[in-house]
């Protein structure tokens, strides 16, 4: 089979559910299919709680429990994750898995530097070490534009803008050169200026790094100007899957349409000119 033509990741039916009571379960990704090839960007858009963020969390296998996965595959270059060892699964997740988290004071230990966090994923996955893990580190924090990268290298992340701590998390994500990166919400939490260099640069590290890119996002302005294709998401289950064209001119499901219709800015040719969140 001609490898360009092979999805980098394709998810089959994928389930994913958390306990109620009396023995009950609550799918909170129900039967989830979608690819995405090599080099593109899917959107995954719908409100807050659709399952979006879940969905993320079960390609890497971090669901955390109760919660698990219940069924489906998951083929990252035609290997199924579910059926990895969780030793398998360390070595995927940063080395072909990046992940980018909604909110970067979580996501980094606020005890290291963010260099010492750059310099630990190299190590984890025998990339460099020592002085070369060092000179890495600071040209990450420069190629994601990070100002005076050699001195940001040896500050803590509460020393940082939330701006800052976002490049610094995109910059870790990047440090493996993982072929696949997933960003979930990457600029939810930051002022429309800084969201657009984000964004902005989201882009180039793409071209820059050959990515394919995952974007949950329920900002149909950053769909339209991030996305190849869009999948939409309600209620734990993909109801449209379109390219961007195609779903700002017709939506086809009445969901798409009425998410599209509470959003300020979007044209009634589809086209959306400005930005624009659902909640």
């Amino acid at each position: 089979m001609n490898e360009s033509l092979t999805p980098l990741l394709r998810v089959d039916h994928l389930k994913a559910v958390f306990p109620l009571a009396a023995g009950r379960e609550l799918p909170a990704v129900d039967d989830v299919s979608f690819s995405i090839g090599r080099g593109e960007t899917l959107g995954l858009v719908g409100e807050s709680g659709s399952g979006k963020s879940v969905t993320a969390l079960s390609i890497v296998r971090l669901v955390q429990p109760p919660g698990r996965i219940a069924g489906g595959r998951i083929e990252l270059e035609g290997r199924n994750l579910l059926e990895l060892e969780e030793r398998e699964m360390q070595h995927i997740r940063g080395r072909r898995i990046g992940f980018i988290f909604q909110e970067p004071m979580v996501a980094l230990n606020p005890v290291y530097t963010v260099g010492f966090q750059i310099r630990e994923t190299l190590a984890v996955h025998g990339l460099a070490r020592g002085e070369a893990a060092r000179k890495r580190a600071v040209e990450l924090l420069e190629a994601v534009r990070v100002p005076e990268p050699a001195r940001r290298a040896k500050e803590y992340p509460h020393q940082l803008s939330g701006g800052l701590r976002q490049r610094a998390m995109i910059a870790i994500a990047l440090s493996a050169e993982p072929s696949l990166v997933i960003a979930d919400e990457p600029t939810t939490a930051l002022d429309v200026t800084v969201q657009a260099e984000i964004l902005d640069l989201l882009r180039e590290m793409r071209r820059t790094f050959h990515l394919s890119l995952l974007l949950i996002t329920h900002d149909f302005g950053v769909i339209a100007e991030m996305a190849d294709r869009v999948a939409v998401m309600q209620k734990g289950r993909l109801v449209e899957q379109a390219t961007v064209d195609q779903l700002f001119r017709a939506p086809a499901h009445p969901y798409t349409q009425s998410l599209l219709a509470a959003v300020p800015g979007v044209s009634r040719e589809g086209r959306a000119v400005t930005y624009g969140e659902i909640s």
